[in-house]
């Protein structure tokens, strides 16, 4: 089966180098954790594998079809979509609005507002507030479907957890699994809240200092904290 999404790539800022080799295969269905301490390049990878930046080295496939890096708007049309961590709302525009200026935009036929809604039973009493009054898990649920109208083939969602209250991701975390068995999308999931991402993903990666130092299923790791903690440790400063 060909991968939804498929990499090897150096990644970085203006040539310096942040992570390196990182290899991924993500199949449709499935949910690829990303772990590590601050600093250790997860932000840069996805900007990478969305196209805000262009790799230092290394390729990147969508359905088996090599795409150049370093265009965010070639990577969206072959369906790669990604939630930042800071949610980038249309503040001013009310929830259907953003939702629906997200759903003309894309090119793909993606699923309904209604359709998306149904994923976020708490957005349903907010479609007509502005998207800077809804509180942050709100704004979060929003940044999400946002995503989801588009329709995506392989969905990067960075630190989705950023801000929130534990309570919030532990109920937002099923929708992650729930989205990638319905839809079939394919996801990578940067977050810190490492235990709640081994609980809905399939495979985990593990990046220290730039460099991949697990690649394992979630469940292993799951059943490893010793080597997760002393991973987190060795990133520390001394």
């Amino acid at each position: 089966m060909t991968a939804a999404l498929s990499c090897e790539v150096t990644v970085g800022y203006q040539g310096v180098t942040i992570a390196r080799d990182v290899a991924l295969d993500v199949e449709r269905g499935q949910v690829v954790t990303v772990l590590g301490p601050n600093g250790a390049g997860k932000t840069t990878l996805l900007l990478t594998l969305a196209g805000f930046l262009p790799p230092i080295g290394g390729t990147i496939t969508v359905d088996g079809q090599l795409i150049r890096g370093g265009s965010a708007r070639r990577l969206n049309r072959a369906g790669v979509v990604l939630v930042l961590d800071n949610r980038a709302l249309f503040t001013q525009l009310t929830t259907t609005e953003n939702l629906t200026v997200a759903r003309r935009a894309c090119k793909r036929p993606g699923p309904s507002v209604a359709e998306v809604l149904d994923l976020f039973p708490a957005l349903r009493e907010r479609t007509r507030l502005q998207a800077g009054m809804l509180s942050g898990g709100e704004q979060q649920m929003l940044a999400l479907a946002r995503a989801l109208v588009q329709g995506p083939r392989v969905l990067l969602i960075d630190e989705m957890s950023m801000g929130l209250a534990p309570v919030v991701v532990e109920a937002l975390m099923p929708v992650i699994r729930r989205i990638a068995d319905d839809a079939g999308t394919a996801v990578i999931l940067v977050e810190q809240h490492v235990r709640l991402a081994l609980e809905v993903a399939d495979h985990a990666v593990v990046l220290v200092h730039g460099n991949v130092v697990y690649r394992e299923p979630a469940a292993t790791l799951r059943g490893n904290s010793a080597a997760l903690e002393a991973a987190y440790r060795s990133a520390a400063p001394a």
